[in-house]
Formats: C-alpha cells, structure tokens, sequence
C-alpha cells in the first residue's frame, strides 16, 4: 500500500481502529498529567483541563472499542482469541474500565464543588494510565508497529 492511497488507508479492515485509538490514549495520559499537576499545584485550571480531557478520554472509549471489535470480526472472522490479541483485549477491557472510574470520580466531584476532589483517585490514575500504556503497547505488536529484533 502507497503511504499516500486514502482510499485503501481509509477502507482498510482495521484501520478506523488504528487512528481512533489514539484519543483515549492521549486523552487519558494528559489528563492524568493534568490532574496530578493540579493537585500540586493547587490550579482550578489545570484541574478543569484535566476534567475535560478526562471526560473525553472516557467518552472516545466507545468508538474504539466498537472499531476494535469489528476488526476482530472482519480481519480474523471471529475466531476464537489467543496470544497477544487475547491479552490485548484483556488489558482493553481493564482499561476502559478504569477510564471510566477515573472520569466518574471527576465528574462526581465536579457536581459538588464544595468537596475535593479524592486523593485515593491518584493511584487509580496511575493503575489506568500504566494499563493503557500495555494495552496500546500489546496492539503495537498485532498491528506490525512492534516487532521483535
């Protein structure tokens, strides 16, 4: 495939997948940095970041959890799940979980200002963001990205 054919990148069986896999990643990591910076330095505008990005990292969890499992469906027909891609979907489903724990918590601190925000969500957001970062790691090796050597 040309770098430049949009139409075979575009139409290519797991390719949404690809590309919109990057915003929970990115969403999620930035608003984790975020959020720690906010809590060390005390910044309402660094924590509404945070928030945002947190929220959106939660919300685009659902268009690449659908992408992925239709490339599952399309690429290999449904076949029954092992190795690295059984272990990416694992460690997806683990992380989407978290994300959205992770955005519950701000968003229910977001509704009660007058409380803060819980320091026990820290680690949480650590454990999401170390996840992901296996998840996206394991999916670079089914997509070819990774390879060993």
């Amino acid at each position: 495939m040309h770098p430049f054919d949009i139409k075979s990148a575009l139409l290519a069986k797991h390719a949404q997948h690809v590309v919109l896999i990057h915003f929970p990643i990115a969403l999620l990591l930035m608003g984790v940095l975020f959020d720690f910076l906010a809590h060390w330095t005390k910044s309402r505008a660094l924590a509404a970041a945070a928030y945002c990005n947190l929220l959106a990292a939660a919300i685009s969890t659902i268009p690449a959890l659908i992408t992925g499992v239709l490339a599952w469906q399309w690429v290999l027909g449904g076949h029954k799940l092992n190795g690295v891609l059984l272990l990416h979907l694992v460690f997806a489903g683990a992380s989407i979980v978290f994300i959205w724990i992770v955005a519950g918590l701000h968003v229910r601190a977001n509704r009660a200002p007058e409380s803060p925000l819980p320091a026990y969500r820290l680690p949480i957001e650590v454990l999401a963001a170390a996840l992901i970062a296996i998840t996206g790691h394991l999916g670079g090796f089914l997509s070819g990205v990774n390879l060993p050597g």
